[in-house]
């Protein structure tokens, strides 16, 4: 099959769109033929060398995908050859407490597509049966792979960590983000006034046409100053962080008394302080996030079939233009998500 792989780790021009052996399947594991993988900034990372993280290589990323089962290995029984899928990012052992608990996303043996594994960057992808997920029939393929990870991501930040609640003020850093529009519609469609902050007005304008309440240009605003001003000096309830060290000062002063920061990034570098004492006097809850579970994605499926959630996608390129994909993501000048066409 074709596939993009690199074999060592470096900028965009490492990636190789070249042949390499189709996956062979073991018990309860399904093939799907790739037709659309979207990109995250975990492709940037693990392509780039992460410290401490060993990647196999060569290795083909990719963790958001859809496309069809082209075959099935023993044992498989819910998902059958030509069913159009989406494919839940997370892999987990799916034997252990957390995986019994419906908390996969806890479990020690959790991976993601594409990072420690082989991901959807090919013509066709090894996964478990469990991870092969209904397609709705509203999406097209590239809309589909769109989905996953990003809605994923902000759907455990903001309900599951942060118990986001009706009429409640949120604050979206990288409103022009994949995660960024995400969160935008997830906050929006629980009730809460959505803060949304991007480095360009017309990325404002796309994230208003998403159900943003107040724009924040950050490239001409303070956040922080604008967040005090229109919201009479109180703040806002919830602080949605993935940027890191370049706005974490600022997305804690523009938190309430009382307020909670959730995280699940640090594209921008994760080495930041705090004064404690501000922490414990205002009450601040600071949250961690990773990924999401299972369950949640089956949620935000039904509500993207129902026309509830949508994706949004920027751009697509053809597979073999995944090196230019990279660059344009690197770049960051997408509002939504880049695809990979397959």
């Amino acid at each position: 099959m074709k596939a993009i792989v690199f074999s060592e780790h470096g900028g965009p021009e490492v990636l190789r769109y070249t042949e390499v052996p189709e996956p062979k399947l073991g018990h309860g594991e399904v093939l799907v033929r790739v037709r659309a993988c979207a990109l995250n900034h975990l492709d940037l990372w693990v392509r780039k060398g992460l410290p401490g993280v060993q990647i196999p290589l060569p290795h083909i990323p990719g963790s958001d995908v859809s496309g069809e089962v082209a075959r099935v290995g023993e044992g498989v029984t819910r998902v059958k050859v030509g069913q159009k899928v989406v494919l839940a990012p997370g892999v987990s052992c799916n034997t252990c407490d957390d995986c019994l608990a419906g908390r996969d996303n806890q479990c020690r043996r959790y991976t993601i597509l594409g990072y420690l594994i082989d991901g959807g960057c090919a013509e066709y992808v090894r996964v478990p049966e469990v991870n092969a997920l209904f397609l709705p029939e509203r999406l097209s393929f590239e809309e589909a792979a769109a989905v996953p990870l990003v809605f994923l991501t902000a759907w455990h930040m903001l309900v599951t960590r942060a118990r986001l609640q009706p009429a409640e003020d949120v604050l979206v850093l990288g409103a022009g983000s994949g995660v960024g529009s995400a969160a935008v519609q997830i906050a929006k469609f629980h009730g809460a006034r959505v803060f949304a902050t991007a480095g360009s007005d017309p990325k404002l304008k796309k994230a208003q046409e998403l159900g943003a309440d107040e724009l924040i240009n950050h490239a001409k605003q303070d956040i922080a100053e604008e967040v005090r001003k229109r919201t009479n000096k109180r703040g806002v309830d919830v602080v949605f962080e993935h940027v890191g060290q370049a706005t974490w000062e600022k997305s804690l002063a523009s938190l309430a008394a009382g307020g909670r920061l959730v995280t699940c990034g640090a594209t921008t570098g994760g080495e930041v302080k705090i004064d404690i004492r501000r922490l414990f006097y205002l009450r601040w809850s600071l949250l961690g996030s990773f990924m999401g579970e299972r369950r949640e994605l089956l949620t935000i499926l039904r509500l993207v079939s129902r026309g509830v959630l949508k994706p949004v996608v920027d751009k697509v390129f053809p597979l073999d233009e995944a090196a230019q994909a990279h660059d344009y993501l690197e770049r960051r000048e997408q509002f939504g998500k880049v695809v990979l066409k397959v």
